[in-house]
């Protein structure tokens, strides 16, 4: 089955094919349950990108997915609007959360350390700043309104796509 073979992949580090996981976000909790789960899928190398329009809760699921990461549910977690990244470190591994929508494009990536931050775990919003940067591996995680039952729907589009 491409779940466990892509499962096993990431516990390996290793690359799987393409997936996409639709899932409905109800509430806030429901927003935070999605983030443990892809946190515990997280390994130094991966990159998560988070779209989706104003007010769609990308600082939301960066802040849950960060708290997971860190086994912190109470960890102060400023959005790096102003400071565009701020690192976070991890069991095994540090995170790296970009919020890009002050950038206009990839040139100002060098100075924000970038490359280095590659090393670990990159959580980034307004992806669409990367340009060419952008890892080809990412995890796209997509946040868009959906019906009337529920408030929005992640799509999740990638390598960590697959999730228990």
């Amino acid at each position: 089955m491409q779940e466990d073979a892509c499962n096993q992949a990431l516990d390996e580090n290793a690359p799987c094919d393409q997936a996409r996981y639709d899932q409905p976000l109800y509430d806030q909790s429901g927003l935070e349950r999605l983030a443990a789960e892809l946190a515990r899928t997280m390994r130094p190398g991966h990159a998560v990108l988070l779209s989706g329009p104003l007010g769609a809760g990308k600082t939301t699921f960066a802040r849950a997915l960060l708290r997971a990461a860190c086994a912190d549910a109470g960890m102060e977690v400023p959005s790096p609007s102003y400071t565009l990244v701020q690192s976070y470190t991890a069991p095994g591994m540090v995170l790296h959360h970009f919020d890009l929508w002050r950038l206009d494009g990839p040139d100002g990536l060098a100075e924000l350390g970038w490359d280095d931050a590659r090393a670990g775990v990159v959580i980034v919003e307004w992806p669409d700043r990367l340009g060419g940067l952008a890892p080809a591996d990412a995890l796209q995680v997509t946040f868009a309104p959906a019906g009337e039952m529920h408030r929005r729907v992640a799509i999740l589009d990638g390598r960590q796509a697959v999730l228990p």
